[in-house]
């Protein structure tokens, strides 16, 4: 491919990664296209500067390659530039909703270090693995084949600093459209990072629709923090402290499973498993499965896929089964902590369908609520290292560390008034 046509390409990359193509037939390819152009965007950028200047040494040079390379450039500047402001409006996300003296419950103030991107690190951005983790995989929590098992994350040399020798718990939730994915492909930045501060991460699989149409997912994911309940302790990790995250398909589950918690239908055979949580963390979730918002986007995902794909029925026939698997729906005042986050420029999972969610989640629980809009940002931001998902898990980090304090501060408080 000549200087011209690669030039053509990145530019054409860009301007998606930019202003993505809309549309329901689009979203896929959209998002495809501008997800990695987005979060790969300083190597995109220094790829772009070395061809160029490579091609200013050519006896001949083409000034539309240059000019196109040249208008890539500031595209992807701007990129960076955006991606790099996830941090400051992660954590005026949580100044907002948890308070501007958070921080006290915090175990250190935030250094600048700790703030800044971390730009060495990002060099190699699917290296993933943190010193000081112990990955153990494949284990069983469910009879279901390769889909009944999980990992479990934790620090290499034993869990300490924490009071009783415990540490706290992150169940991570993949996504993949309820058709696709394993618990080794998504949210390892994160678990690996917890891993190395201590906490104990769980990452199941579960079992895949259409073969097994919802509830089936549901089912397998409370079936999961059953097991964490009853065997985490084994790894070190405190079953009274359970958090739960996951994004997209697997933030739809997180928020379904910490807004039902100990549902008898969801749980068959384990009717009397605690299957509660502490606080959800859901990123880029679908959250409304029955159109029950209104929105356009939402009803042809809920025709066209969901129906066919995963519940394996259609809305106007029954409406019942579409509405118990709408987080947007089970919102109830004893809901637990939210963390939500969301890109604004996600073209699989409309940004619209989050502020929704937490609109009702704020008018309804009696819980904190945060919610992060990140700009520039499309669906899956977080599966790899790169600017955006490094500022966005070190904001997870805090919050999960400031609900931690917050609830072992009640606990003891509690507990000395008895």
């Amino acid at each position: 491919m000549g200087f011209v046509h690669r030039q053509t390409v990145v530019a054409a990359l860009v301007a998606n990664a930019l202003r993505p193509v809309r549309g329901y037939r689009a979203a896929v390819p959209a998002f495809v296209a501008g997800w990695l152009t987005d979060e790969l965007a300083p190597h995109l950028l220094a790829l772009t500067a070395a061809d160029a200047a490579t091609h200013l040494t050519a006896r001949r040079r083409d000034w539309r390659g240059l000019a196109l390379a040249g208008v890539s450039a500031a595209g992807l500047a701007h990129l960076v530039s955006t991606a790099r402001r996830a941090g400051d409006l992660a954590e005026e996300a949580l100044v907002e909703g948890l308070g501007d003296d958070y921080h006290a419950r915090l175990d250190h103030e935030p250094t600048p270090a700790e703030l800044a991107t971390p730009w060495r690190r990002l060099a190699y951005p699917f290296r993933v693995r943190e010193p000081g983790v112990r990955v153990e995989r494949d284990i069983a929590y469910a009879d279901h084949g390769r889909r009944g098992l999980l990992d479990v994350y934790r620090p290499a040399d034993g869990v300490a600093g924490f009071p009783d020798g415990k540490a706290p718990v992150l169940l991570q939730v993949h996504g993949g459209a309820w058709t696709m994915g394993t618990k080794d492909q998504q949210g390892i930045p994160l678990m690996q990072h917890l891993a190395a501060r201590g906490w104990v991460c769980v990452a199941p699989n579960y079992r895949l629709a259409p073969r097994d149409p919802f509830p089936a997912q549901i089912v397998d994911v409370k079936r999961a923090l059953a097991w964490v309940k009853e065997h985490v302790a084994d790894y070190g990790g405190d079953p009274d402290y359970v958090a739960i995250t996951g994004g997209s398909a697997g933030g739809h589950l997180a928020a379904l499973a910490a807004l039902t918690p100990n549902d008898p239908v969801w749980q068959p055979g384990f009717e009397d498993a605690d299957t509660s949580v502490r606080c959800a963390v859901p990123h880029y979730g679908v959250y409304d499965l029955a159109g029950a918002s209104g929105l356009r986007s939402a009803t042809q995902m809920r025709d066209g896929f969901l129906g066919p794909r995963v519940l394996r029925r259609r809305f106007d026939d029954d409406h019942e089964p579409f509405e118990a698997a709408s987080p947007l729906l089970r919102i109830r005042p004893d809901a637990p902590d939210f963390f939500v986050l969301h890109g604004r420029d996600d073209t699989l999972v409309s940004v619209r369908q989050a502020r929704r969610f937490v609109e009702r989640l704020r008018e309804v629980s009696d819980a904190s609520v945060v919610y992060a809009e990140l700009p520039g940002a499309q669906h899956a931001f977080d599966i790899f290292p790169s600017i955006r998902s490094a500022h966005v898990v070190r904001a997870i980090d805090r919050y999960l560390h400031w609900h931690l304090n917050t609830w072992r501060a009640g606990r003891d408080h509690t507990a000395q008034a008895g």
